[in-house]
């Protein structure tokens, strides 16, 4: 994988526990376009990569911008972002990859974004806007103190012919959540859904939405719903090298393929970024992600190897 030099050029402070951080090239040439609900995957000094969403609009072709929340639980990444990089500090950087596209035909979009999980709407509205295409979006968070763009959202929403938002915040609603059920109960007919947010909003809008086409359902996950599969027992081998390497219960694939030297990308560890997704050759994967459909798994084309087992003796993949 080609990654990208840039240079930090600005941190923001966005809300509480929140902050933003601008990146640009560190040459002459232009970062590659984006998408909205694109994410690039960050090269930390200590050896991490973590994938964040973009939230600056897609026109912009000098600068990246994402939103990170410092996590409590964090695995490292949140808070090395918070505490350890300055202004002025490169690093590399994965080209933009989309597991999380804006159909922009949809008659209406209908954004819900919980936390840090409103970074991929604010530039979905960004594209939205500029198409005059109908939006309404639901952000919902503790508190104000911890809702990050609303200013901004605000704005966006008073200068809007197309668009309409909602502020939910459970200290002001009697630690009510948001409902879903009715969020999607009364929205247009034909709209697309859009969620992304912590496990629990997610679950809700899974459920809510269950009964939807699955073309009109959208979601992004950032973090895993189930453990990886540790199950081993079988063999990978590598088509391009021949190698074979076993799996031992305990063990991942993506543990074996690093143990044995094999070059592959990686980022999340969790099935949600797609950084690892690898064609399958031969045999039956026992899909974990959170990034294929159910058809996608269902064809055991590709796989990711980061947390997807086999149900099969041996898989054959394209390393």
């Amino acid at each position: 994988m080609e990654l990208l030099p840039v240079q930090l050029r600005a941190i923001r402070y966005e809300a509480e526990g929140i902050s933003t951080f601008e990146f640009r090239s560190t040459g002459a040439q232009p970062l590659p376009p984006f998408t909205a609900g694109a994410h690039i995957d960050l090269h930390l000094a200590s050896g991490l990569v973590r994938s964040y969403s973009l939230c600056n609009s897609q026109d912009e072709s000098d600068r990246y911008v994402v939103g990170v929340n410092r996590d409590r639980n964090s695995r490292g990444g949140s808070r090395l972002m918070h505490d350890t990089l300055k202004v002025g500090t490169v690093l590399n950087i994965s080209a933009p990859r989309n597991n999380f596209p804006l159909d922009e035909t949809a008659p209406h979009s209908m954004l819900i974004g919980g936390g840090i999980g409103i970074t991929p709407m604010l530039c979905m509205l960004r594209r939205l806007e500029s198409l005059g295409r109908p939006w309404t979006l639901h952000y919902c968070a503790r508190n104000r103190a911890s809702a990050a763009f609303v200013d901004e959202l605000t704005a966006l929403q008073a200068g809007s012919k197309v668009g309409t938002l909602h502020l939910h915040f459970d200290d002001e609603s009697n630690g009510q959540f948001l409902s879903l059920q009715k969020v999607v109960a009364e929205a247009p007919a034909g709209a697309h859904f859009y969620c992304c947010g912590p496990l629990p909003m997610l679950a809700a809008y899974e459920e809510a939405t269950r009964d939807l086409p699955p073309g009109r359902m959208h979601v992004e996950y950032f973090s895993a719903k189930e453990a990886p599969s540790t199950s081993g027992g079988f063999v990978v081998e590598l088509a391009n090298s021949g190698k074979t390497i076993e799996v031992p219960e305990g063990k991942t694939i993506l543990d074996m393929l690093l143990d044995a030297g094999v070059d592959v990308p990686y980022s999340c560890m969790e099935g949600v970024c797609a950084s690892c997704e690898t064609r399958v050759i031969e045999g039956v994967p026992d899909h974990r992600d959170l990034v294929l459909t159910k058809e996608e798994q269902a064809s055991n084309k590709v796989m990711m190897v980061c947390c997807s087992g086999s149900k099969s003796p041996k898989l054959v993949l394209d390393l």
